[in-house]
């Protein structure tokens, strides 16, 4: 389920990252001269994504501190695994809005936004936690639109934020124009109602990786019903197994 979440990921991280590769960036300096462009308004860390191998590089280590996962763990499948699943059809529109405005830029006009959005995490402890996500180009290839690696702010605003859609702003930096509450390219848009209110409940359980047992348990209903309802959603989505399930439900926005 988790892998396929991250392919649809990648294969829009990957129309952004047209250059060659370039090695790993003198980070520490980078780093604190691009945090001088970021506001804090919670508690935050920060790490560096390379667009071109989908995967996180450095995570400072106040990311352990906030969601309790050890810097090994902090993977971009993982990432994409704890975004709240209501809130992953925003992110995988977000991503696919961010490289349309970036493949509009020349490379120094990547260097000169900001890109924010937010989404609810959830943390090792199993409670969710909006995040504003930030991120600022810090090395670019010599094309257009060639993002090549960002530096990401995550920053907890659950005190600010509790609940409500995410949202997705280009911010303008030396004097470039800001777009706020960007209208989002629908990569993934929700369709009509297909599953009942019920079968949206147990699908989002699904998506979250709990077992018949658990889904029965938490519902209080028996596991027989809890399996019914599996059977009616596969046939409703017209897939033969649960990853493609989740794979659907996701692209076409139905949790």
């Amino acid at each position: 389920m988790d892998l396929i979440i991250y392919d649809e990921a990648k294969k829009i991280w990957k129309e952004i990252n047209k250059g060659s590769y370039i090695p790993a960036l003198e980070r520490e300096l980078v780093i604190h001269k691009k945090l001088l462009n970021v506001f804090h308004v919670g508690e935050y860390y920060y790490f560096i994504f390379n667009t071109q191998d989908a995967a996180v590089e450095f995570v400072s280590d106040n990311m352990t501190s906030i969601l309790g996962y050890q810097p090994e763990e902090f993977t971009v499948p993982t990432i994409i695994k704890k975004i709240h699943p209501e809130d992953l059809p925003f992110f995988l529109n977000f991503e696919a809005t961010v490289v349309d405005f970036f493949n509009q830029l020349e490379p120094e006009q990547c260097m000169k936004y900001k890109v924010r959005y937010d989404y609810r995490l959830q943390k090792a402890d199993g409670q969710y936690i909006r995040i504003l996500q930030q991120a600022i180009c810090i090395q670019v290839g010599d094309t257009p639109g060639s993002f090549m690696r960002s530096l990401d702010l995550h920053t907890d605003i659950t005190h600010l934020k509790p609940d409500g859609n995410p949202m997705l702003s280009f911010i303008g930096l030396d004097g470039e124009p800001s777009y706020i509450d960007v209208k989002t390219k629908q990569a993934f848009s929700p369709q009509k109602e297909v599953l009942s209110k019920r079968e949206k409940e147990i699908l989002s359980m699904i998506i979250a990786g709990k077992p018949s047992r658990l889904i029965s348990e938490e519902l209080h209903i028996s596991m027989h019903t809890v399996n019914t309802h599996r059977k009616n959603i596969l046939a409703k989505a017209q897939v033969a197994s649960s990853s493609e399930l989740v794979a659907k439900a996701i692209k076409e926005g139905w949790v």
